[in-house]
This record gives C-alpha cells, sequence and structure tokens, in this order.
C-alpha cells in the first residue's frame, strides 16, 4: 500500500510538464492547435486529479509541512505579482536620471518642445548596415518624447537596393530625415561616427533639421548678382552648389541686381554678397542701410585686394576690412596638400554658427583678416580664428614669405564674425571683446612649421608645406592673387569628396579680371565713435566673412565649409529659431592617474583581502566540523 502511495504521488510531476510543452509548442507555432490545446487540459486535470487525492489524505492540510509549504506559495506568488505591477508601472511611466555631469543623455529643452509638438510623423533613415550605439542611443531618446510620431530605422543599402535609390544614397552612413513627401539630408556619408563632435548624428543637427521640415514658413534669400559677384553656375568661381544647398533645405533662393532694382525687396529674409569686384555706389549703400534699418539681414563674403566701397558702412558697425593677405604656415593643410594661402580653421567661436563645430576643420583660401571695435548697441561674436603660426602679410612681392613684425600682423587672427545690432526697443547688447594675442605669447614665424608652396600655383600633395622651410611665393602683385581660383584638396577616404561634372571641376585657370591694388601699409584702427542707432532702426543682424572662394564650387562641400555658410544663413533668415542654439554636450575627462603605490593598495583591497578572508573562513569550519 505504501509503495502505491509513493508512486501517486509522482503523478503530480506530469501536470506541470503538460502544461509547459503545450504553451511550448502554441508559442513556437504562433497558434492553439488541438495538440496544444489537449497538452494543456491534461496538465491542468492531471493536477486537479492530484490536489483532489490530497484531500482525502487524512491529516494532510492539518499538518505542518503543509502549511509551511502553502505558505511559502503563497509568499513567492506575492513577491512575484509585485514585481510584476512595478514593470508594467516602469514600462508605462518609464522615468531616466541623467546623472552625468554635462548631462550627456538629457535631451535640451528646444528639442524636448518640438518633439512634444508634433503634428504630424517624422522618420530617420540611417544607412547604415552597423547599428552604432551613440545614433541608436539618441534616436530612442527622441523616440521616447516624441511617441508614436517619431520614428526611425536603420537601412543596409546593400540589404535593401530599392530603399537607397529612392534616397540616391552613395556611401555608407549617409542619414535622412523625411516628414511626408519631404525628405532632407542630416548627415554625410563616409564619416566616422563619434570620432569628433562635428561628425556622426548630434543633437544639433537632427533638432534643426526637425525645425526645418516641420516649418511651414519658407524663408526668402537674395544673392546679389552683378557687381563681379560670384556667379549663380556650375564650375569654376560659381556658388551654384551653395545655391543647390539652400534650395534642398526648403529656401527660396532669388536674385537681386542693383542695376535694375536699387532696393532689397520687403520679402528678403537674408541677403548674400559673395565677393563683389566693384565698389558699391551710394545709391547701393543707401539701398543697405535701409534694409537693414527695418530688421534685415546681410551675410557678406569679401575676398581680399578688392575695394569694395563699403569702409564706412562697414565701420559704422565697428568692423575693419585688413587689406593684407593672411598666410598660414603652421602645416595643418599639409595632409590635404594646401598651401600657406588657404587658412586651415580649427578654431571657432561661441555663437551658434559654429559654437557644435568643436575641433573640425574648414578651409579659406585667399582670405584677409578682420579687425573690430566695440560699437554701442551693437554686439560682436567671433566665428573663425587662424592658427598662432599665422599672420597678414603686407608684401608679397618677395620671393620668400616671412613674417615681418614691422609690417606684418601677428595671428592668430579673425577671418568671420557675427554682428547683431540691437534696436530702438531692444536693451544695448554688450560687445564682445577680440582676443588679440600679444606677439610674445605666439610662437616664432621662423621656427614653425612652414610651408613651401607658391601662392600662385594649385595646391597639390607634391607642393604640401614642409616642416622645415619657409613658404616661398614668386613676386606677384594682389589682383593677380585674388584672380587665382585655388583648386579645392583631394581630402582622405573618411571625409566626403564633392560631386561635380568635368565641365565644372575647379581649375587654376587665371581670371582676367583684375583688381585695384590697395597699400600693403597696414592702415590704423579707426578711433572714431560711430553714431548710436537711431529711433527708427529695428534688430538686424550681419555676418562677414574675409573671404569667397570657401563656397565656391568645389570647396563648398569640403569638410565643415557648407556648414558654415548654411548655419549663418538659417542664423540671420531665422531669428526666431531656437534649434541652433543647442550648447554641444562636453564630456569631462575623469580618468584617474594613480602611482604604483596606489595600483598595488587597490589589488590588495579588491583581491587580497577578501581571498584571504575567504581562506580564514574556511579553515575555522573545517576545524569545526
Amino acid at each position: 500500500m505504501k509503495i502505491k502511495k509513493t508512486n501517486w504521488k509522482y503523478i503530480f510531476w506530469l501536470g506541470p510538464l503538460l502544461i509547459a510543452a503545450g504553451l511550448t509548442a502554441a508559442f513556437v507555432s504562433a497558434a492553439w492547435e488541438p495538440l496544444t490545446v489537449g497538452l494543456v487540459i491534461a496538465g491542468t486535470v492531471t493536477i486537479a486529479l492530484w490536489l483532489l487525492y490530497l484531500t482525502h489524505e487524512q491529516g494532510f492540510w492539518g499538518q505542518r509541512s503543509t502549511q509551511a509549504g502553502t505558505n511559502a506559495l503563497i509568499a513567492t506568488t506575492a513577491v512575484f505579482v509585485i514585481l510584476g505591477v512595478i514593470n508594467f508601472i516602469a514600462f508605462r511611466y518609464p522615468l531616466r536620471i541623467d546623472l552625468t555631469e554635462s548631462q550627456q543623455f538629457t535631451l535640451a529643452p528646444q528639442t524636448k518642445q518640438i518633439l512634444q509638438n508634433l503634428q504630424q510623423p517624422v522618420k530617420v533613415w540611417v544607412f547604415d548596415p552597423i547599428q552604432n550605439p551613440q545614433t541608436k542611443e539618441l534616436l530612442q531618446s527622441y523616440k521616447r518624447e516624441g511617441g508614436s510620431k517619431f520614428q526611425y530605422e536603420f537601412v543596409d543599402p546593400q540589404a535593401q537596393p530599392g530603399k537607397a535609390r529612392e534616397f540616391s544614397i552613395t556611401s555608407i552612413g549617409e542619414v535622412y530625415l523625411q516628414s511626408g513627401d519631404k525628405k532632407q539630408e542630416l548627415q554625410k556619408g563616409g564619416t566616422a561616427f563619434g570620432s569628433d563632435p562635428n561628425q556622426g548624428l548630434s543633437e544639433i543637427k537632427l533638432t534643426n533639421g526637425l525645425e526645418e521640415i516641420l516649418s511651414t514658413r519658407v524663408p526668402t534669400v537674395y544673392f546679389l548678382q552683378g557687381k563681379g559677384t560670384r556667379p549663380l553656375k556650375e564650375g569654376q568661381g560659381g556658388i551654384e552648389q551653395a545655391q543647390k544647398a539652400l534650395k534642398d533645405k526648403y529656401y527660396n533662393a532669388q536674385t537681386l541686381n542693383f542695376a535694375e532694382r536699387q532696393e532689397v525687396p520687403e520679402d528678403a529674409d537674408a541677403l548674400i554678397i559673395a565677393g563683389p569686384e566693384k565698389p558699391f555706389v551710394d545709391a547701393e549703400i543707401k539701398a543697405l542701410k535701409a534694409y537693414l534699418d527695418r530688421g534685415g539681414s546681410l551675410f557678406l563674403m569679401v575676398d581680399p585686394a578688392i575695394n569694395t566701397g563699403l569702409d564706412k558702412f562697414l565701420q559704422e558697425w565697428g568692423l575693419k576690412l585688413d587689406t593684407r593677405l593672411v598666410i598660414d604656415a603652421s602645416g595643418g593643410g599639409q595632409r590635404f596638400g594646401l598651401g600657406p594661402t588657404v587658412p586651415t580653421v580649427r578654431r571657432y567661436g561661441d555663437n551658434p554658427i559654429t559654437k557644435s563645430f568643436g575641433t573640425g576643420i574648414s578651409f579659406y583660401p585667399f582670405a584677409r583678416a578682420l579687425e573690430t571695435t566695440p560699437v554701442a548697441g551693437i554686439e560682436e561674436q567671433p566665428l573663425l580664428w587662424t592658427s598662432q603660426e599665422s599672420w597678414a602679410e603686407s608684401d608679397l612681392t618677395t620671393k620668400k614669405l616671412e613674417f615681418d613684425q614691422k609690417t606684418d600682423r601677428q595671428g592668430p587672427l579673425l577671418l568671420g564674425v557675427a554682428l547683431v545690432r540691437s534696436g530702438a526697443d531692444s536693451t544695448p547688447l554688450k560687445p564682445s571683446p577680440s582676443p588679440s594675442p600679444s606677439p610674445t605669447t605666439s610662437p616664432p614665424p621662423t621656427t614653425s612649421p612652414s610651408p613651401t608652396t607658391s601662392p600662385t600655383d594649385s595646391p597639390s600633395p607634391t607642393d604640401s608645406p614642409s616642416p622645415t622651410t619657409s613658404p616661398t611665393a614668386s613676386p606677384i602683385s594682389y589682383s593677380v592673387i585674388v584672380s587665382q581660383e585655388a583648386t579645392p584638396p583631394v581630402l582622405p577616404t573618411v571625409s566626403p569628396t564633392p560631386t561635380t561634372s568635368p565641365e565644372s571641376s575647379p581649375t587654376p585657370t587665371p581670371s582676367p579680371t583684375t583688381s585695384p591694388t590697395p597699400s600693403p601699409t597696414p592702415s590704423p584702427k579707426p578711433t572714431t565713435t560711430p553714431s548710436v542707432p537711431s529711433s527708427s532702426q529695428k534688430t538686424s543682424r550681419m555676418v562677414v566673412i574675409g573671404t569667397s572662394q570657401f563656397v565656391t564650387n568645389g570647396w563648398f562641400e569640403q569638410q565643415l565649409n557648407s556648414d558654415v555658410f548654411l548655419n549663418s544663413v538659417s542664423w540671420l533668415s531665422k531669428p526666431d529659431q531656437q534649434s541652433l542654439s543647442i550648447s554641444p554636450k562636453k564630456s569631462t575627462n575623469r580618468r584617474i592617474n594613480m602611482t604604483v603605490i596606489q595600483i598595488g593598495l587597490l589589488i590588495l583591497a579588491w583581491l587580497i583581502w577578501p581571498l584571504l578572508g575567504l581562506v580564514i573562513g574556511g579553515t575555522i569550519w573545517w576545524k569545526r566540523r
């Protein structure tokens, strides 16, 4: 009789096994078939019969072991139920705490506001077979804030060639933003994600793209034509690529010619003047002033050795154009095959236009420096600075370019500046002082690495700067220098290479147009204080860069050149846009440098003492057993 009772007890385990088999079969087949349902029912009946048997056992429910087992079962079930409720609440109402010092994993308030107010679905397409962890974490943060209105997807261009053709994908790593029929490129291909603040998908790029693609207002910008400005055409010296980039970002790009209409249209959100070669007359300057007085925005790019006739006009804004040519002897452009007349910029200002660039690279061939003077009611925000080993050269008639402390100006030099003039109803802004390091703090030009390229030649890897010799140049004048069109560098494979047609490839063909030759002698800074803006003026903006060739075809898509241009236009034409003001996240270096003694103590505390305690405990246990 005892044997039968013992065997009957083991029949209970058949019930859970049958239920587990039925549930597993239903999960694998994704369907409830008669067999799976039968297994679950058989297991349930088996457990019920076993419980029925236990009720007939005398004293089973009154035994202490039964009560203890029942209490343990109830406690275990309660724990699982509590954990399930906690996980359900955490899933429905997620809460994240960012303990990093610079809030690396927290979105900016501007981003959260845009995502929470999404009125139509948007989707981010990342054409990369490898899901970068940083990019995925950023997109998940956007997904949490945007909900079902924000989607993202990683696509392997080789596995899905149809989707790659739909977006005209040419390289791995391209990122696009789509909203309805609108498609906008956020990230070019061929970059190493996370290697630099300006590379890879960042919050600034993604939020700015969201704001642009969802905007119902189309900004109108005008390119000034005539006055010898850069033509909107393909080929050398044109800025067709810059105009196309604006149209791709849904700008309404128009042209303006003062010979036909000597006033800036009322619908102009920004006026772009790229490389004028002829001086402006009084009527044209008056039109520019009237446009700025009513709250307009001006983007001025001026090449060296050019008399624009805007000296007094710019002086009212506290700005002066240096007549000397910027020479870069740092050797920073050596790996790109660039000569000394193409400054390589890695230092940027804190303005929203450039604050997210980090230590990225941008090129400014044949540039002139800028000088600023504080003016009441005008805020000056530097954008671009050259290296310490650069200088403004006043004499290009000698074969060897050397720094002359008497006539030249030591770097770093200001190449670009953003200016904001407050209106009558605004509080005057405090001007930002421009850092002007003394020559004593800069390394001597004769000991710094210097290129050997002639300014008249096109940059090539064979004539790249030499770290041991001074830059040399043939005796030429400023008018010859400014008539040259430098060839864009052939960049490494990690950087995107501009795609241009054969007929539009920049070639170093001299332009027949000549320009007045200014005196190489540096003129003193203006001492007169411009008048305070009149009460009828509104808040206006201006961006001035000491060269226009950096946005020409071929140069435009090199490194950060296009970002400088597009961000400048966006800052000028959209003064109410907040996404450009998002500060980039900067990680703090928390590396601990330890001595040999400290490392030994750490090993002792983490390894030796625990092992010693384990040995002592084992020894005591062995003796007591």
